[in-house]
């Protein structure tokens, strides 16, 4: 016989963060840890006479990303937008450095590094991180002025352009394309008047289009991007090799740790150059699960920023929207760079490729948005103001 007395059912506490983007950076990380190994293992072998040399420096890196995250995660989002000016002008004087002989350290050609050794830190890294906090700083205080006025968005768009020029002058054209992106991304969300904006994207299109073609190391990357058969053994080298990965790859790819283009075929395969290395191993569908898990990271990363907007936290929902647009275009890019739809760029997969400062600013760019994530929840709850 039931009893009639009143039952009291467990209720499960609410989750305090989003399952979903927590998979997707987990799976990003673990497969990009495998994959970068595999890539990495002959050439660490080789030169090194350590195969996992790569690998243990990685897991350092992410260990101290970890580490940095979890400080970042205590900080509440406001305080980043009130500090967003003084890290610009801290970023700028990083990037001023860089280019001091003696002071920046060079490599391939670009000056991008500071620091002493081998601490050495990739400064373009931190300015994308940078740009996302100033501008959704400077988004939120100047809301009217965006939506209404042509000062509005002329005052960021010099900042911006102070920064593309430092960026040049390392050569990092890719970081540049990124950042003035990212940017012009978060005005037209923050509400910019739509033929302001349709005229700024036409003026910053033509000039990057006239940077692109003003060096003539970046004019022979353009043509051969075109044409990379041409001339397969000189400047064409690295993407006919690339997509010689790809060919291989086919559906089912050949197989973990079997690739051939890895053995010193393909330059940068551990970092630039990785998703090559998965398209030829795990082939079509390896390459589907790198979409898939990206996808799901920035879907979910605009949906925490949707949630923040809605709860009327607009620095905090364009913090979100920016750092979703970041990962958005450099995966695209460097995804459509190592499949020959774009010019050759140094742009990494996020989260995924080997490199230290990638590696430590991407922990701080998902520890920002899991607190961002956290205070709307707190907030829907009701216990957080």
């Amino acid at each position: 016989m039931r009893s009639n007395s009143v039952t009291h059912q467990a209720v499960a506490a609410p989750a305090l963060y989003d399952k979903w983007f927590i998979f997707a950076v987990l799976c990003i990380v673990a497969f990009g840890l495998l994959m970068m190994t595999s890539a990495s293992i002959v050439i660490s072998d080789k030169q090194l006479h350590q195969p996992f040399y790569y690998l243990y420096k990685q897991l350092i890196y992410l260990t101290l990303g970890t580490l940095l995250g979890s400080v970042v995660l205590q900080i509440e989002i406001i305080q980043w937008e009130k500090y967003g000016g003084y890290l610009l002008l801290g970023v700028m004087f990083l990037l001023a450095l860089v280019l001091i002989p003696g002071i920046g350290h060079s490599a391939n050609g670009s000056a991008r590094w500071i620091g002493y050794g081998p601490l050495t830190f990739q400064v373009s890294e931190l300015t994308k991180f940078v740009i996302v906090v100033y501008m959704a700083g400077y988004l939120v205080r100047r809301h009217q002025e965006i939506q209404l006025q042509l000062s509005g968005f002329l005052k960021p768009m010099l900042i911006l352009g102070g920064i593309a020029v430092l960026l040049l002058r390392e050569p990092d054209f890719g970081a540049t394309v990124v950042v003035i992106s990212t940017a012009l991304g978060m005005m037209f969300l923050a509400g910019m008047c739509l033929r302001h904006f349709l005229a700024l994207f036409i003026l910053v299109a033509g000039a990057l289009a006239v940077i692109a073609i003003s060096a003539p190391y970046r004019i022979v990357r353009l043509t051969t991007f075109l044409n990379p058969w041409a001339r397969p053994f000189d400047t064409g080298y690295q993407l006919t090799q690339s997509l010689i990965a790809f060919g291989r790859g086919g559906w089912l790819g050949v197989g973990l740790g079997n690739s051939i283009q890895k053995m010193f075929y393909l330059p940068e395969a551990h970092t630039d150059f990785l998703f090559a290395v998965i398209a030829e191993e795990l082939g079509l569908i390896g390459m589907f699960i790198v979409l898939a898990l990206f996808s799901l990271l920035v879907i979910r990363t605009f949906y925490i920023g949707r949630h923040a907007q809605k709860l009327g936290q607009y620095g905090a929902a364009l913090l979100a929207y920016g750092f979703g647009l970041w990962i958005a275009i450099q995966f695209t890019v460097s995804i459509g760079v190592n499949s020959g739809l774009l010019p050759t760029k140094g742009l990494t997969l996020p989260l995924m490729s080997y490199g230290g400062s990638s590696i430590l600013v991407n922990c701080i760019v998902i520890a920002m948005i899991l607190r961002i994530d956290h205070e709307n929840r707190l907030r829907a709850l009701g216990i957080y103001e």
